[in-house]
């Protein structure tokens, strides 16, 4: 039978945050009004990093932005954010690992709090077929309204939004042998506690620390510590 293996994103598959980096990409060029954007950003991000992140009020703040624009200023947008600040990111020890699931035929996802107009580029340029991610509202022309479709994916929102998926499919997570997720954040404990492989990855200080108590082991992806 197959295996699944499950992927955060940010500081895990990347070594950036691809949400900060987008607020970050839209002051440096111009389309935002670079103080407040650059200031609310990064308080967000400080938050995230402590674990104290309201995800609703940040992915209102986050899609808010993204309402901004017409779909296809976001798009072209977004090819030069790829261009400039994600490719250099595509490092070769993350398209290793997930080479690695998809020669043993695993389902492979990744599953992030960041929002999908963000990173669902990023997935394909992995070459990851299937993303869980907070999902934007778009309207009938197909831009972005600045709400949120459902929970979101983050802490034990992951969890719901992966039976969720997997029930779509007529499965379920016991229904694999192996299941591995691969996380940098203690944000992910709750889906890092169900699968049967957890691997903390690039950890920060308290998912190293909760990885060492419980045996899980720890991946330095990026050489970074």
């Amino acid at each position: 039978m197959r295996n699944i293996a499950l992927f955060d994103l940010d500081h895990t598959l990347i070594p950036i945050d691809s949400d900060y980096e987008w607020g970050q990409f839209l002051t440096r060029i111009g389309a935002v009004d670079a103080d407040a954007f650059a200031r609310r950003n990064a308080d967000f991000f400080a938050q995230y990093q402590a674990g104290t992140l309201d995800p609703v009020e940040y992915l209102e703040f986050a899609l808010g932005t993204l309402a901004q624009f017409s779909r296809t200023q976001l798009d072209t947008y977004h090819a030069q954010f790829m261009h400039e600040v994600i490719n250099p990111a595509l490092l070769p020890a993350a398209h290793d690992l997930i080479k690695k699931h998809q020669d043993q035929d695993d389902l492979i996802a990744i599953i992030t709090a960041t929002n999908r107009f963000v990173t669902a580029p990023i997935a394909r340029a992995l070459g990851v077929e299937h993303l869980i991610a907070a999902e934007p509202e778009l309207n009938a022309e197909g831009h972005v309204t600045g709400k949120l479709i459902g929970l979101p994916t983050s802490g034990a929102g992951k969890v719901t939004h992966l039976h969720q998926w997997l029930a779509s499919q007529g499965r379920q997570l016991s229904d694999f042998p192996m299941s591995y997720f691969y996380s940098d954040s203690q944000n992910d404990i709750p889906l890092l506690s169900i699968v049967t492989h957890p691997v903390a990855t690039n950890p920060n200080a308290k998912l190293s620390a909760h990885a060492h108590t419980h045996g899980w082991p720890t991946l330095h992806l990026f050489n970074l510590q």
